[in-house]
């Protein structure tokens, strides 16, 4: 597993970090009170106790990678992060982008985000939307972001396959997870998205 090693350093130095988080609704925290920046932010303070963190999230709904690459100067890049989350996927399989384009827009934010070499990148899948047909679409946009992790040797939160794992064991369900959309996470898949994110910082 990759890890996000240049941040891991900092935080056990103790040196203050600042994370940005991109992405659609899912980086927003749609329709709940604590979202998985919430849950993020409270694990790895409990985990680094010692450090100053700051957590700056730019998620908006019904956001698409495009509009991610457009907007991360201003957004992201302005407050010098020392790592960045990107989380996209499931408003571009629906809203008409080709998994090359998808592919093209993170590729791009990516670079752009590299072009500081001090900071790290970590790339996020979104929600398990169940045993279905339009789950298989949806994750072969993640795999976009799986094979552009192994290309830019980043590390890669696999959420959906957090989720379906948990599912899996018995230890929840499918509706446990979602909201009445069927897509958008209840807090307790917020809680689990973050969990598989901190899996990077252990």
């Amino acid at each position: 597993m990759i890890k996000p090693s240049r941040i891991i350093d900092k935080l056990r130095s103790g040196t203050p970090v600042t994370i940005a988080a991109i992405g659609d609704s899912l980086t927003a925290g749609w329709m709940v009170r604590k979202g998985y920046i919430d849950f993020f932010k409270a694990m790895l303070q409990k985990q680094y106790p010692q450090n100053r963190i700051n957590i700056i999230a730019r998620g908006v709904p019904g956001d698409t990678a495009d509009s991610g690459a457009y907007r991360l100067k201003w957004d992201i890049l302005e407050y010098r992060p020392d790592c960045v989350l990107i989380q996209y996927g499931i408003n571009d399989a629906f809203m008409g982008f080709t998994t090359g384009q998808f592919r093209g827009y993170i590729r791009k934010i990516i670079e752009d985000i590299k072009a500081d070499p001090e900071a790290d990148v970590i790339l996020l899948t979104s929600s398990y939307i169940g045993d279905n047909e339009e789950n298989g679409f949806v994750e072969e946009f993640y795999q976009q972001l799986i094979e552009l992790g192994a290309e830019f040797n980043l590390p890669v939160s696999l959420t959906h396959r957090y989720w379906k794992d948990k599912i899996d064991n018995g230890e929840t369900d499918f509706l446990s997870l979602v909201q009445y959309d069927m897509v958008h996470p209840t807090e307790l898949g917020y809680r689990l998205m973050a969990e598989a994110l901190m899996l990077l910082f252990e």
